[in-house]
């Protein structure tokens, strides 16, 4: 019970924070756990695998519930999301086989210096004053957008995130409309999710170290505990988001993002090239 509510906890400040700030929780989640599960005394080498996972099996429920809300306001190209579902099916498989073949080490190091990436990328983009022309005039081919959901989805399963912070990017440079970007963004984090959730769960499948209640690198009381919690609370976080500053909010993530990447960096980078 008390391991549960600790995840009940990981899934409301996950949940407010996503919603505060309107990012999906794998950046939160997947730090949190890793914690979370060293306390529990899960074996070091699979415990980032194991957060990484269930992480991206959490987003699955998640995104279910976002992809409503914005097909309902007729935001998702779902010609852009049929376009790069292949690639990003196949890219996040592929990324769970990458993570599986990394130590726990090298995925923490890998997860930090992402983590700071997004941080610097934030405030860069928070300093631009220049509007693009949103007309989707940029767009790729077919190929292109397969090309290119292929590397979104294999990094977005290595570190356990639904993609936004990589896709919402990239059709922005395509002149997508921005509401549009971020809907079509969504609806691509499901097949993130569930192809890299499946890959991790195979991956992990006869690993002797894991604890009970796993399927593979999936840890049901995890996710249970943070589903239950984080959709509620993303409510929550939204509500307190048009309440404050959204410059401000964006600059405070930043900060917790590089905080949490630049511990992730200190506390690996010995072990990885002591």
């Amino acid at each position: 019970m008390e391991v549960l509510l600790i995840y009940l906890l990981v899934g409301i400040g996950a949940g407010t924070i996503a919603g505060l700030f309107g990012v999906g929780g794998g950046l939160i989640i997947v730090p949190a756990l890793v914690l979370v599960f060293a306390a529990q005394g899960i074996a070091p080498e699979i415990l980032t695998h194991m957060a990484v996972g269930t992480s991206l099996a959490t987003i699955i429920i998640t995104s279910i519930s976002s992809i409503r809300t914005h097909h309902l306001k007729g935001a998702v190209d779902w010609s852009i999301v049929a376009a790069m579902a292949p690639g990003i099916l196949i890219g996040s498989w592929i990324g769970g086989m990458t993570a599986d073949w990394l130590s726990g080490a090298w995925l923490q190091l890998l997860i930090g210096v992402f983590a700071v990436g997004i941080a610097l990328k934030m405030w860069r983009d928070g300093l631009r004053t220049a509007q693009l022309v949103n007309d989707g005039s940029r767009v790729p081919g077919r190929a292109g957008l397969s090309l290119a959901g292929g590397f979104i989805g294999w990094v977005s399963a290595i570190f356990g995130i639904g993609g936004g912070s990589l896709t919402v990017p990239f059709l922005s440079r395509c002149h997508v409309v921005i509401q549009r970007a971020v809907a079509t963004s969504a609806a691509c984090g499901l097949p993130i999710a569930v192809a890299g959730a499946l890959s991790f769960a195979v991956q992990g499948w006869n690993n002797p170290q894991l604890p009970e209640w796993s399927s593979g690198y999936i840890y049901w009381p995890a996710f249970l505990g943070i589903v239950l919690a984080s959709t509620w609370f993303a409510r929550l976080g939204a509500l307190l988001a048009h309440k404050l500053s959204p410059q401000l909010l964006k600059n405070c993530f930043a900060g917790l993002l590089f905080l949490i990447g630049a511990r992730f960096i200190w506390l690996n980078y010995g072990v990885v090239f002591g």
